[in-house]
C-alpha cells in the first residue's frame, strides 16, 4: 500500500517541483513515508488531534454559531436601548415611587345640587294693643302697602279708639296665639286712632269708606297691596268678635 501511494507522490514531486542536487535521496524519503503514513491514519482513525495554527471543525462551527449569538445579542441590546427610551417617558408621567392614581373627576362625581326652596317670609310685625293717636297714620299706611307689594300680603287697617270697648276686645282675640299667626303670615296690620280730634285720620277713614254716615268701631278694611279695598265691615258689618269670628274673617280675605 505504500508503494502504491508513493508513486503519485514521487510523479507529483517530479512534475511540480524539481528535485534539489544538495538533499540526499535516503534524507527525503522517510519524510514523504512518514507524511503518507500520516495521512493513511488519518483517513482510517479519524483525525485524534490538530496541527498547531490550523482552525479545527469544532471551532469553525461554534464561530459560526457565535455569529447568531453576537445578533442576538445586537438585537437584545437594541430592545434594551428602546426600553430605555420609553421609560423616561413613563418616569415622566408617574413620579417614582408613587403609583399611578386616576383623576378627581374619574374617581368622584360631582355631588347633585340640592334643590332651591324659598324660605318662607317671616311673620308681619304686630302692634300691640290701643291706638297711638301722636302716630303717622298715613306714613304707616303707605309703609304697610310698600311691605305688601314684597311680600304679597293683604293689608289690614283697624280704625278705633282706645275708649272703645269692642276695640278691647278685638284686641284681645289679635293677642290669641292662632289669630297672630294668622295676621303675621297674612296680614300687614294697622291701627289708626279716630276716638280723638285728628282731622287727617278722620280724612283716611272717609278714604278707605267713603260710604260715611254713623261708623261702629272697630272699623276693619281689607286693603290689596296695590290700594284696593276688598272688604269694609262698615258696610257690611262686623264679624264676631271672638277667636271663631276674627279668625275667619280673616281667612277669608287673606288671599
Amino acid at each position: 500500500m505504500t508503494s502504491r501511494i508513493l508513486r503519485p507522490v514521487r510523479a507529483g514531486r517530479r512534475t511540480t517541483q524539481p528535485r534539489s542536487a544538495a538533499a540526499p535521496r535516503g534524507v527525503r524519503l522517510p519524510l514523504v513515508a512518514a507524511a503518507v503514513v500520516a495521512a493513511g491514519l488519518t483517513a482510517a482513525c479519524g483525525p485524534t488531534s490538530q496541527p498547531v495554527g490550523s482552525a479545527s471543525p469544532s471551532a469553525a462551527g461554534q464561530s459560526s454559531q457565535a455569529l447568531p449569538a453576537g445578533t442576538e445579542s445586537a438585537s437584545a441590546s437594541a430592545e434594551a436601548s428602546s426600553t430605555a427610551s420609553a421609560s423616561p417617558s413613563a418616569s415622566a408621567s408617574t413620579p417614582p415611587g408613587s403609583s399611578p392614581t386616576p383623576s378627581r373627576a374619574q374617581t368622584t362625581s360631582a355631588a347633585p345640587k340640592p334643590p332651591r326652596t324659598s324660605a318662607a317670609p317671616a311673620p308681619a310685625r304686630i302692634p300691640g294693643p290701643g291706638y297711638d293717636s301722636s302716630a303717622d297714620a298715613q306714613k304707616q299706611i303707605d309703609a304697610a302697602l310698600s311691605a305688601a307689594k314684597a311680600d304679597g300680603r293683604m293689608v289690614l287697617l283697624d280704625f278705633g279708639a282706645n275708649w272703645c270697648g269692642n276695640c278691647k276686645a278685638a284686641d284681645k282675640v289679635f293677642a290669641q296665639p292662632q289669630t297672630a299667626a294668622i295676621l303675621g303670615a297674612s296680614y300687614h296690620l294697622v291701627k289708626v286712632d279716630i276716638g280723638g280730634n285728628s282731622s287727617a285720620n278722620s280724612a283716611l277713614l272717609r278714604k278707605y269708606s267713603p260710604s260715611g254716615g254713623s261708623y261702629k268701631m272697630p272699623v276693619l278694611i281689607v286693603v290689596t297691596p296695590s290700594g284696593t279695598v276688598r272688604t269694609d265691615t262698615h258696610a257690611t258689618g262686623n264679624p264676631s268678635l271672638t277667636s271663631d269670628g276674627i279668625n275667619s274673617f280673616l281667612r277669608q280675605w287673606a288671599s
